[in-house]
């Protein structure tokens, strides 16, 4: 204890006026104490009073206006009397983004990436178990948390864990934990590929595994994670062969229309176009017992064998013996464990049946195994006609399904508005060695995580505050990171402004954007501020029309497009936001689903982003989800010299800063508003081709009244900036003349208490109790309550009037700011997969990873083409969008 602390400790235990008890002739030391007690309260009354100043000094870097229609407002850099007699060597906003982006480098992400793609790691397993220890290592070491004795490991819905997670808003000290959840996942057994002869013997029985090859280091754990479909359906089936193309709702409907009935037979769909599960679910409404899904080279751009390429590992092609292993659950339907939906997977969860997966077995298939099965099928060529094998196919899947414990591994960093948080996360399973996916964006995210560390070391702390994830079994079906957000929704909703999210960092040479609008301005400058990976005198930003060093003959596939259009096989499955939804005017696509910030952006209407390199029609050939996913195609092809992780480290790790960083948060309603119009532009579109007849004038008055609420919210934001910073300015200059503690004090409280900062020692006691209540005190703090603190602010100096006036301005255009998105969602869901809330964008009903913009009026114009339900949804829209425009005015 420090000799102020120390005395401060004794005053008011006794004596006189609160002071301790001296002997009367002692009237020199008396004296000497009560100067160095006036001197200690006059400090602390100052730091508190100035709690807001400080805030504003050490983090106040330029707020510029991200409105496209909105005047551009630009304040100075950290205020000139907010440096050291406030916060003595606290960094500026412009020095803490130029300290933290000398931090991320290519040999500290080639390490991460070599550390966590050595071994196989799947979701629940052991493997992975150990890497949910060592991220919590490495949160520990770079942001100064103590290990202590036992691992923070807690199991979901326990007291730890709901204290950990709801104790965020009261954290003053960075913390890390580890929460586990039980959700139900399967596992390989035996499976079978048989053509079976016509007197019932086997005619060919295929491997279905991968096949390793020793130029690949990896290529020894081929076998390790058997090639099979995760939550797939167990059964052993026989029957007729059916090429389906890509297993795409139009691709059935076209069969039907054709007369062929597939019932009884198994379906064989290349991979591409649409997320994998919908293949299975296709085949399974249309009559099929059973269903193949294979890599084909079409998909795979001009790098391909046929265009004089050699295979992987002795060249850029594809494998043809590589098997894209993959989830087949229902991912439209809704993600996260399979018997909860709507709820956590605890311990001890009420399990329900699973109405998100197959009820027929399927598997995935080499290109070697494909062709094989395709030359059973009489004067094959790619043809969507039906026609059917001669001999029968056998498929058999048999697998393990059982309860799983998964892990995710969160960290806290506490800011000092503790009422507001950004979310940054990563998953961390893979279906094998994943070195891109995930590894790459692992790598991203320590890299982020190692900055920051350095800017606290400095003393740096962010104005809100931080919480970064590493997801566990995303790959079965988003699990952790779904399973957190049905945990803590209530407090993600009141609390979280923005998730940030990277799965695949880089896979390739082309830097793609995914996100809400509102935060598109903050993607885009962000990308034009970090230098390109590989190209002098160039933007990361530009990277996004970057094209791979391959070149060849442009294939075509059956739809009639380039593939440079569709893109290879795994890129073809983001950039189906390319058929259903068109760029923004800031070319960020919307996000539909497939990774983390589904739960988030679909459910709790958070605004949310994701990042990227991807391939394109001339990179080498991503292996997805293949034991060629390794680390040896990551240094020779996707990335050599790591230069895009850091890249993408570097980027993302910016927009985390300016969303941490000023008084105003950075989100653009205006940009999400207009982008509205478009929307609305499209589904009229869909509905006249259609024929759908449809009353479209109430909606477009709906729209238009967010507009104008959002752009006055833009024109109130300008003034309260300025209002703020002209108070703080007037006050500071003032301060001298107004720190004595009478007149100090409790408006230093109110300014704490306001803004939800906690003095040090200021610790809630954290119960099973106190547990719902946890994170409530910041957020309830109306000026009325405050006020119940026992001060009259008439009475306070008018230059503190104003910094709190304006401060309570900012707090609530923040509130309105953060909220904007949960506008959309509503409690009754999207038809058919209530689990998805948002009306204005959801993951497309048949495709699952591209977005769907209105997507519940979409899908009732297209899918449904019911007019009673068409008017139905328009009139639900158009009530949510006024509700929305009436919260923005109020």
């Amino acid at each position: 204890m420090d000799e102020k602390a120390a005395d401060m400790r004794s005053f008011g235990k006794g004596g006189q006026q609160g002071l301790p008890l001296f002997e009367a002739n002692d009237r020199d030391k008396k004296e000497a104490y009560r100067r160095k007690v006036k001197s200690i309260k006059q400090a602390v009354v100052l730091t508190g009073a100035f709690t807001f100043l400080s805030i504003w000094g050490a983090f106040g870097t330029e707020i510029r206006a991200v409105f496209s229609d909105a005047p551009t407002v630009e304040l100075d850099e950290a205020a000139s009397w907010a440096s050291s007699e406030i916060r003595p060597g606290r960094l500026s906003a412009s020095e803490a983004e130029k300290l933290f982006l000398s931090v991320p480098s290519p040999s500290s992400a080639l390490k991460t990436s070599r550390d966590f793609s050595d071994v196989p790691h799947l979701g629940g397993s052991p493997a992975d178990f150990e890497q949910a220890k060592s991220i919590l290592k490495i949160f520990q070491d770079e942001l100064g948390i103590s290990h202590g004795s036992k691992i923070p490991l807690f199991d979901a819905g326990s007291v730890e864990s709901q204290t950990s997670t709801l104790g965020i808003v009261n954290a003053t000290a960075p913390r890390a934990w580890i929460d586990t959840y039980y959700p139900i996942l399967n596992t390989p057994l035996e499976r079978e590929l048989q053509v079976i002869g016509e007197d019932g013997t086997v005619a060919w029985n295929a491997d279905v595994e991968e096949v390793g090859d020793v130029a690949d280091p990896a290529g020894k754990f081929a076998k390790t994670i058997g090639a099979w479909h995760g939550l797939s359906k167990a059964g052993d089936v026989t029957g007729k062969l059916v090429y389906v193309n890509y297993g795409s709702k139009e691709d059935f409907d076209d069969l039907a229309a054709k007369g062929v009935n597939l019932t009884g037979t198994i379906a064989i769909a290349r991979y591409g176009y649409l997320f994998r599960g919908l293949k299975v679910k296709g085949a399974q409404e249309a009559g099929a017992i059973g269903c193949v899904i294979y890599s084909d080279p079409r998909d795979d751009g001009s790098v391909t064998i046929a265009n004089g390429y050699a295979p992987y590992p002795a060249g850029p092609a594809r494998n043809p013996s590589s098997v894209q292993r993959g989830s087949v659950q229902f991912l439209s339907k809704y993600p996260g464990d399979p018997s909860t939906p709507g709820y956590p997977a605890y311990p001890n969860a009420t399990r329900e049946d699973s109405l998100n997966i197959p009820s027929i077995p399927s598997l995935p298939i080499s290109w070697n195994n494909a062709q094989k099965l395709l030359e059973e099928i009489p004067n094959f060529n790619y043809a969507l006609d039906g026609t059917q094998s001669n001999r029968n196919i056998r498929l058999k899947n048999d697998v393990d399904v059982k309860v799983t414990p998964i892990w995710n591994t969160m960290a806290v960093i506490p800011g000092h508005v503790k009422q507001e948080i950004v979310l940054l996360g990563c998953h961390r399973d893979a279906w094998v060695l994943g070195a891109a996916d995930p590894t790459s964006g692992t790598a991203a995210i320590v890299e982020i995580v190692k900055g920051l560390g350095t800017l606290m070391k400095k003393g740096w702390k962010p104005l809100r505050t931080l919480v970064i994830a590493s997801w566990d079994a995303e790959e079965i079906g988003l699990v952790g990171s779904t399973e957190y957000g049905e945990d803590f929704h209530d407090f993600l909703r009141d609390h979280v402004v923005a998730y940030l999210n990277v799965d695949v960092a880089t896979k390739g040479s082309r830097f793609q954007l995914g996100g809400s609008p509102s935060l598109g301005h903050l993607l885009r400058q962000a990308a034009i501020d970090i230098p390109h990976p590989t190209k002098a005198n160039r933007t990361l930003w530009d990277a996004r029309k970057d094209s791979g060093p391959l070149t060849g003959p442009k294939a075509t596939n059956l739809l009639g497009r380039s593939v440079e259009e569709i893109g290879a096989d795994h890129y073809a499955e983001q950039l189906l936001m390319e058929e259903f939804a068109k760029p923004d005017s800031l070319n960020i696509r919307p996000l539909g689903s497939g990774s983390d910030y589904t739960v988030f952006l679909q459910r709790i209407g958070i605004a949310s982003s994701d990042e990227g390199f991807g391939g394109t029609y001339t990179d080498p050939v991503y292996h997805y989800h293949s034991v060629y996913d390794s680390q040896r195609f990551q240094e020779l092809y996707s990335d050599p010299g790591f230069v895009r992780h850091v890249a993408v480290a570097k980027h993302l790790g910016l927009v985390t800063l300016r969303l941490l960083q000023p008084p105003l948060l950075p989100l653009n309603t205006t940009q999400y508003a207009l982008e509205l119009g478009t929307y609305l532009e499209k589904v009229k579109t869909s509905a006249s081709e259609l024929s759908v007849d449809a009353d479209f004038s109430g909606l477009e008055k709906a729209i238009i009244s967010v507009q104008d609420a959002s752009q006055e919210l833009d024109r109130v934001k300008a003034k309260a900036v300025k209002r703020l910073e002209k108070a703080i300015e007037d006050l500071e200059k003032h301060k001298k003349r107004h720190c004595t503690h009478s007149r100090w004090a409790k408006p230093a409280n109110w300014v704490r208490k306001m803004f939800g900062v906690h003095k040090h020692h200021e610790h809630r006691h954290h119960d099973a109790a106190a547990a719902p209540r946890l994170g409530r005190a910041a957020a309830d703090r109306t000026p009325a309550a405050v006020e119940e603190d026992g001060f009259d602010k008439h009475k306070l100096p008018k230059r503190v009037r104003r910094v709190m006036k304006a401060a309570q301005a900012v707090i609530a255009i923040n509130k309105k700011l953060s909220s904007f998105e949960r506008g959309f969602i509503n409690s009754e869901g999207i038809k058919d997969r209530e689990w998805y809330r948002n009306l204005v964008v959801a993951p497309g009903k048949w495709t699952g990873y591209g977005a769907t913009t209105f997507p519940a009026l979409s899908e009732a114009i297209e899918i449904e083409k019911n007019a009673t339900l068409v008017e139905h949804e328009i009139q639900r829209l158009r009530i949510q969008l006024v509700h929305l425009a009436d919260k923005l005015q109020s």
